[in-house]
């Protein structure tokens, strides 16, 4: 794709579509035309006994007088200078040659036809998509980790059609495409882009692209759009986590460091580095992942339960499992736990609603 081409897409909301080459349609179409027209040709050719040249009625149709007449009369300019003047030539020119030049127009205006009815179509789509467009999750990037964050999200309930991934590469258009999602091409760092993916009613904004500043940038203008969303960032060196949190992020990972620990891990210990991979990865082994507080856990210790608690949520705080100000656990409560990934680690558990505990029904 060209600059100019992507530069006429940027900000344009691309929405998935299994589409035919239009590269393969337009062939197609010239080489059925081409075909009517070479048909044509032959017919008048073989039949040329039965044409004149009323410009010199003495010379006889040749090869050259049928391909200007079969051109000339499908293209519907028909100059009167060859004529049909045989019987059977005018029956064979009323139901044969007139159909060959509906099919012929047909298929020349059928191509401008169809690319007014597609961008129409395509109009209709965008419009809808954006009045239903609505708490959804836009990612910013979809380079390794912005495929990584969709990949996780859509395997943990997160529906493909509340995922709108934002990214100015045409590359990165053709791989989300492929993966069903919505795109808005353009740059993240401008807000008329953010307007577009829906910014401004998404419930989170995941931004990972590839340089720090401008995730600084893209995080500033996301916080300005919505207050209210919750944006998680990547940064890829440490000393830009405090700078990207005071531009509104929520959460940041340090991607660089985070293998760099990984990789030292795995070094210092073959076993603890697989195990910490093991959580890191979705699908096999172990899972982290946050659930309810069940009903029967209530005024329990974490380490008195069957999951594997590792932090507690309390009152949007989290506290690691030993803190003394979450000894017992108490209603609201949300845990950090590590299970077997066959449990779903992100699907509610029974019992977790709506019940009451054991001493409020003895009372």
């Amino acid at each position: 794709m060209t600059d100019d081409v992507v530069q006429e897409t940027r900000g344009r909301v691309r929405l998935p579509a299994a589409a035919p080459s239009p590269v393969w349609d337009l062939v197609r179409r010239v080489l059925i035309a081409f075909a009517i027209l070479l048909f044509t040709v032959l017919l008048v050719y073989v039949d040329r006994t039965g044409y004149r040249d009323n410009t010199d009625p003495t010379r006889h149709v040749d090869l050259v007088d049928s391909i200007y007449y079969a051109t000339v009369t499908l293209s519907t300019t028909g100059y009167g200078d060859v004529t049909p003047y045989a019987t059977h030539s005018r029956l064979i020119n009323a139901f044969v040659v007139t159909p060959l030049r509906i099919g012929f127009l047909v298929v020349l205006i059928g191509t401008t036809l169809e690319v007014l009815a597609t961008q129409g179509r395509e109009m209709f789509k965008v419009a809808r998509w954006r009045r239903s467009m609505d708490e959804h999750v836009v990612v910013i990037g979809y380079g390794t980790k912005g495929r990584s964050a969709v990949d996780t999200l859509r395997k943990n309930g997160v529906d493909t059609e509340k995922i709108v991934v934002v990214d100015p590469s045409s590359t990165a258009l053709g791989e989300a495409h492929a993966d069903g999602l919505a795109v808005v091409t353009g740059d993240a760092t401008r807000r008329e882009v953010l307007r577009r993916a829906g910014v401004t009613r998404a419930r989170q904004v995941i931004i990972t692209t590839d340089r720090d500043d401008s995730t600084v940038l893209a995080t500033l203008n996301v916080r300005q759009l919505n207050p209210d969303t919750y944006v998680v960032a990547a940064v890829r060196e440490a000393d830009n986590v405090e700078l990207v949190r005071q531009s509104g992020a929520d959460s940041v990972v340090t991607s660089s460091d985070a293998v760099g620990r990984l990789l030292g891990l795995s070094s210092l210990s073959p076993s603890l580095g697989e195990v910490m991979e093991d959580l890191l990865s979705y699908g096999k082994g172990l899972e982290v992942a946050e659930r309810d507080l069940l009903v029967r856990e209530v005024g329990k210790q974490p380490q008195a339960l069957p999951d594997q608690v590792i932090a507690v949520v309390r009152e949007g705080t989290v506290h690691r499992y030993y803190d003394p100000a979450v000894t017992q656990l108490v209603r609201g409560d949300r845990l950090v736990v590590v299970r077997p990934s066959e449990d779903l680690p992100w699907a509610p558990r029974p019992g977790t609603h709506g019940e009451q505990t054991t001493t409020e029904e003895d009372d």
